[in-house]
């Protein structure tokens, strides 16, 4: 049984979603071979509920997220949240170290390795990404992305309610990604709960400021941002994972977030 309380919730959440999906999925077109091709290509078979989640999580992004990013970016200068960036993202290090090694990619782990020992000494704990002008680049690597590598298809696109675009492999990555970080264990334990919901509820204010501008701008030059969203983060997910399988292609992520970078 669950004991942490994000467990509770993600049981929760999750109970509720499946029943929602189950009763929603929209039926292929059978009379029309161009329409039935291009619903395959979409890959939404739950679209109608999965309409319905995403303007519920534009409704509480509208009123409670975004206006939380922005008060975030008026108070704290920009040198203050990229510390706080680097910060968070050092502590992710052991999670896309793991996920190096079982993508069998241990070039790119020593990569992780180098610049978790690097920025956690001379970074002061990772407030400082002092590898990267050291010509050691950083990347995120995920559960998910590790499924993709082992050959494991994406399956049908989803909604998450709060959490946002995603798979039933991502989805899957996401749970076990809990169970992967060691901090997480140690912040679900012995009364330290606040230190685990400080951590989640920081680097979602982080991500949410870093993503503003990208956001806006993909909301505002849309047609149908439901579409444009689910396109970005399709698109996104098949080349990281197309990049993770051909080592050769890998780029660094970059230090700001460009239009596909959505999910994350």
């Amino acid at each position: 049984m669950p004991s942490s309380p994000i467990e509770k919730i993600a049981l929760r959440l999750g109970l509720a979603f499946m029943a929602l999906h189950l009763a929603g999925c929209a039926t292929a077109p059978d009379d029309d071979p161009d329409a039935k091709a291009e619903f395959e290509q979409i890959n939404d078979p739950l679209e109608p509920t999965n309409r319905v989640i995403f303007s519920a999580n534009q409704t509480i992004d509208e009123y409670l997220l975004r206006p939380a990013a922005l008060g975030y970016r008026a108070v704290i200068p920009a040198f203050g949240r990229d510390r706080i960036s680097d910060f968070l993202d050092n502590l992710k290090m052991p999670v896309y170290l793991t996920n190096d090694l079982l993508q069998g990619n241990f070039t790119l782990a020593g990569v992780t390795l180098e610049r978790f020992v690097i920025n956690s000494s001379f970074g002061v704990f990772g407030l400082m990404d002092v590898a990267n002008p050291m010509g050691i680049p950083g990347h995120q690597s995920d559960f998910g992305e590790t499924l993709g590598v082992w050959g494991i298809g994406e399956g049908p696109y989803l909604v998450l309610p709060i959490f946002g675009p995603s798979n039933p492999r991502d989805t899957v990555g996401m749970i076990a990604a809990s169970y992967m970080d060691p901090l997480d264990y140690y912040t679900q334990t012995g009364g330290r709960h606040w230190m685990y919901w400080t951590r989640l509820g920081l680097s979602g204010l982080s991500q949410r400021e870093a993503y503003l501008d990208v956001l806006d701008d993909v909301q505002r030059t849309s047609l149908d941002y439901y579409s444009a969203m689910r396109s970005l983060y399709r698109q996104r997910r098949a080349a990281q994972i197309n990049g993770a399988i051909d080592p050769d292609k890998y780029t660094a992520a970059p230090a700001k977030p460009a239009v596909g970078d959505v999910s994350r």
